[in-house]
């Protein structure tokens, strides 16, 4: 079992809206009505948290990226430019990757933001895509590498590869405090214990769970040439389908891809 791990907490309030379409999350992260808060990522329905802010009184400072990628940068100008062109900080390869009227200002490993109440710690999570960083925000995470019972894919033509998602999992979002409610780029929000205990894809990377061994070809579902593979593991994703760890048989390598590439005999 995993030792609780002591940790001060602070108070704070954290509202989400997902985009229908893409399932992306957005979020704004305040520490008292009227107080101070950021924004999280924006998905292009960001009017409710933005309105609330408005609404509130609350002093918004800055809006924070997780990663690059399209559905969670959607919108992002005119939500900046909504609370005064307030700072816009992002990973640096982020920050490489957009517009530089988008990205003010970057974040690494490590760095902490604290304004009002709110510290803000950026954990570099990479696996997905190189640039992704996990938000630990007083007592909550915002990671695009872990979902509520599912992982992020390594299939992607931005991703890094299996090991650094492995390590990005394993070595730093699990090893924060039990208790560390986490609130996802995608789906429905849970905690580190949670994940811990009943996330396929961590017990297998414990070592709790044994590997498949299911012959699959692999490829989009209209492909005439398809590679074959080895299904290790087939898991749940957040958008209701699937998400499989699988081998290469060519050339042995693993990765996690979506389970519409994954034809099953």
């Amino acid at each position: 079992g995993r030792d609780p791990q002591r940790h001060r907490v602070l108070s704070m309030i954290l509202q989400r809206v997902e985009q229908a379409e893409w399932l992306s999350n957005a979020y704004l992260a305040v520490d008292g009505i009227g107080g101070t808060g950021v924004l999280i990522d924006s998905n292009g329905v960001t009017e409710p948290l933005a309105e609330r802010a408005e609404r509130e009184g609350t002093t918004i400072t800055h809006i924070l990226l997780t990663h690059h990628h399209w559905d969670h940068v959607y919108g992002l100008k005119e939500l900046r430019e909504r609370f005064g062109g307030i700072p816009v900080l992002a990973h640096p390869q982020t920050a490489e990757l957009l517009d530089d009227e988008l990205v003010t200002g970057t974040i690494d490993h490590n760095d902490v933001i604290e304004t009002g109440d709110l510290r803000i710690e950026a954990i570099h999570t990479p696996g997905h895509c190189a640039d992704h960083l996990a938000l630990r925000i007083n007592d909550r995470l915002t990671p695009d590498a872990l979902f509520k019972g599912t992982v992020g894919g390594t299939a992607n033509p931005t991703a890094t590869g299996l090991g650094d998602l492995k390590a990005s999992i394993m070595d730093r979002i699990m090893e924060l405090p039990n208790d560390t409610r986490i609130h996802p780029g995608h789906c429905e929000p849970s905690t580190i214990i949670e994940e811990w205990e009943s996330n396929p894809f961590v017990r297998y990377w414990r070592g709790l769970d044994e590997p498949t061994s299911e012959p699959v070809t692999i490829g989009p579902p209209d492909a005439e040439e398809r590679r074959d593979a080895e299904l290790l593991l087939w898991g749940p994703d957040y958008d209701g389908g699937n998400k499989a760890l699988i081998r290469f048989a060519d050339d042995g390598t693993e990765t996690i891809t979506g389970g519409s590439q994954v034809k099953r005999s």
